[in-house]
């Protein structure tokens, strides 16, 4: 005896495109590897229309991580390399934290446009619309809310936000 299997037990498959394996940018690369989700970033650099897969997602939410982690350890370390004690007693940090402190400012200014368009992206990818990403601007609530929403599987409903050829 079989039993039917439900819509979200059936398993998705990528859609096959005619050009070499690899999707247009305007649709979603499913099981995208790092470096490939990091230069379609970087493509669709300011795009929030279409779909973005999770693995687009979180490779770069990976490499975006790192960098701060790496930013931080930069400003951190070389803000107390040169520290010195003024005649008040108060502590100067060292020049690394100004120099750490602009390359983590420089990466902000540079992914944070195309971070939010991404994660409008991976919205869509999940059949919602993209104005959800306001939702960050509640506190704490807002970032886990879109944290569950990011880790939902692509719901073919979705195609609904992928450009028409024509």
């Amino acid at each position: 005896m079989s039993y039917p299997q439900y819509p979200n037990q059936q398993q998705q498959q990528a859609p096959s495109y005619q050009t070499g394996g690899e999707p247009p940018l305007w649709a979603p690369y499913y099981g995208a590897t790092l470096p490939i989700a990091v230069k379609r970033f970087f493509k669709k650099y300011a795009t929030f229309s279409g779909r973005a897969s999770r693995s687009e997602y979180w490779w770069w939410t990976l490499v975006a991580s790192v960098v701060g982690i790496v930013l931080n350890i930069i400003a951190g370390a070389g803000g107390s390399a040169g520290a010195t004690v003024a005649a008040n007693g108060t502590a100067v940090p060292g020049p690394g934290l100004v120099v750490g402190g602009i390359l983590a400012l420089l990466w902000f200014l540079a992914v944070i446009v195309p971070s939010l368009a991404l994660l409008v992206r991976r919205l869509h990818d999940v059949n919602i619309s993209g104005w959800l990403v306001l939702i960050i601007l509640v506190p704490f609530l807002g970032a886990l809310a879109l944290f569950v929403i990011s880790i939902l599987p692509s719901n073919p409903a979705g195609q609904r936000f992928d450009h028409t050829a024509g």
